[in-house]
């Protein structure tokens, strides 16, 4: 890039010969154009960019300027901020965007923002004249590392969260490091919380690499700053582009979630903390949690599950806890009930013949799915009960032990 920051660059590899690149790096962004030029039809020339309006604020004029000077023409629809935002009278809104702007089958959908604004997006380009190219570029941690890679895209219905939806890869993503200093605290918790999850059900080595760079932030006191640290940056860069490759490596083997697999490289180990989240998530009218907030509830109930039912040590289950206490603090959930979240949990669109499929833990790095009659009903209750008490608990430890 012009400032000489290095770019990472991590594949993803599809079935048929089908890839794009995620590109990571420090100011990004002014390479937008140039990336979207190089991923895109040549007849390629409208580019419709959907973002929100605290994201445009700060990086729209950004975004646009490097679309511009690729030679596309730009316009930009903002839709509202928030999950509960996130519904096809919003998608319906978006789409009538599109085709006043005129957007062509050759032409392409851009999503500056996070998941939000990803997976609406998306969804958008996934059905406009039945499918146009579009490009991530996303400005949360937890859309850098998690949604903005495998093309799920979707919108939430009054029934539960992502119930309407579409398998489209993005024709390329780009990841600007630099958003993230701009990040709300509990932005960057919910980031640091699905990062937690994807080493654990997947990569120990990813898992421990996360949680060292937790604990050395936390023993530095730089939660909430944003002061130069080159070496901090770099090896910030490089955890995003490990949690990256790993999502990568599993959407390459299992692109759409194949129902006959169970197996631990199977897209539905990446569920883990899902389950218990959605139903956090949605019990809560989208309004108490981030997403990642919730899925570190979700992965703290899953991992008292794998303990109850004998899979996971304690030892283990310890540091996980560790793991999402060092990636801040999450909302009080004690008010609410763990029955109506056990109910809730039985309405979870990854249910198949009618049981819901847990994602639990024989050991950090290693995950099992389980058919939910196999859970017996008092488990899931306990475990959640746990689960909710667990972060005020270890506010209480003193940070050198939550390790």
């Amino acid at each position: 890039m012009a400032d000489g920051s290095k770019v990472l660059s991590v594949p993803v590899r599809l079935g048929g010969g089908r890839r794009y690149d995620v590109e990571i790096g420090a100011g990004a962004l002014t390479r937008l154009g140039v990336v979207a030029r190089e991923s895109l039809p040549r007849e390629a020339c409208k580019m419709a960019l959907i973002s929100n309006l605290r994201v445009f604020g700060l990086y729209g004029a950004r975004a646009v300027a490097a679309l511009r000077g690729a030679g596309f023409e730009v316009a930009h629809w903002l839709m509202p901020e928030g999950e509960r935002f996130k519904t096809l009278r919003t998608a319906e809104r978006a789409l009538g965007f599109l085709s006043e702007f005129g957007l062509e089958r050759s032409d392409c959908v851009v999503a500056l923002g996070g998941g939000v604004v990803g997976d609406l997006a998306g969804f958008a380009a996934a059905v406009y004249l039945r499918g146009v190219p579009f490009v991530q570029a996303p400005t949360t941690l937890l859309s850098q590392i998690d949604s903005s890679v495998g093309g799920k895209t979707g919108v939430n219905t009054n029934a539960g969260k992502n119930l309407v939806g579409a398998f489209h890869q993005p024709a390329a993503v780009v990841v600007d490091t630099d958003t993230l200093g701009t990040l709300p605290r509990r932005e960057l918790t919910a980031g640091w919380c699905e990062a937690v999850k994807q080493g654990a059900v997947g990569d120990r080595r990813l898992f421990e690499r996360t949680k060292r760079f937790l604990s050395e932030e936390s023993r530095k006191g730089s939660g909430a700053s944003h002061a130069v640290d080159a070496a901090r940056d770099e090896e910030l860069a490089r955890i995003i582009a490990a949690q990256c490759a790993f999502k990568a490596r599993i959407v390459a083997g299992d692109e759409r979630e194949d129902l006959g697999r169970d197996d631990a490289r199977s897209r539905k180990v990446l569920n883990f903390g899902h389950t218990v989240g959605h139903a956090l998530e949605a019990l809560t009218n989208y309004r108490r949690f981030r997403h990642g907030e919730a899925v570190g509830y979700g992965c703290l109930a899953a991992g008292e599950i794998s303990k109850r039912l004998g899979l996971l040590d304690e030892s283990e289950l310890e540091s996980l806890r560790g793991a999402v206490a060092l990636a801040g603090p999450l909302p009080g959930a004690e008010d609410l009930d763990a029955e109506t979240i056990r109910r809730a949990v039985r309405k979870d669109k990854k249910a198949v013949g009618g049981s819901v499929r847990w994602v639990l833990l024989e050991r950090l790095g290693r995950a099992r799915v389980v058919d939910g009659r196999d859970v017996p009903a008092r488990v899931v209750l306990a475990s959640i009960r746990a689960a909710l008490q667990t972060p005020r608990a270890l506010q209480q430890v003193p940070k050198g032990d939550a390790k």
